[in-house]
């Protein structure tokens, strides 16, 4: 059986076709979403983008931005001494489980897995 010849007319009126369907589908959902409670919450014609997750900065990234943004701030007012950095604490040292402490974990941990 041979296959048909895709000439340009056949392709536009099957472009047509299917926006024609998509065009019935779209406002059948749209109906279909307005008898939902609260109403249509969003057009199906115009959907959006998702949303990307803000990334997190720590609490040190954001005392130097909010430090460069005064500093910005102060360069734009023409005032002659910007606030100076502050220099960050020095952390603590981390801190490390002893023998003893680690025996007791082991010996809790292996006394839930028999039970």
């Amino acid at each position: 059986m041979p296959t048909p010849k895709l000439t340009a007319e056949i392709i536009t009126a099957a472009i047509e076709g299917f926006e024609s369907q998509k065009r019935r589908i779209d406002d059948q959902i749209a109906e279909l979403r307005a008898l939902l409670p609260g109403g249509p919450a969003e057009s199906a014609t115009t959907p959006e983008a998702p949303r990307r997750k803000r990334k997190k900065f720590s609490a040190a990234a954001r005392k130097r931005m909010k430090e460069a943004q005064q500093r910005r701030w102060a360069k734009i007012r023409g005032e002659s001494a910007p606030p100076a950095p502050v220099t960050p604490e020095p952390s603590k040292p981390k801190r490390k489980l002893s023998k003893a402490g680690k025996a007791a974990i082991v010996a809790a941990s292996a006394k839930k897995v028999a039970l």
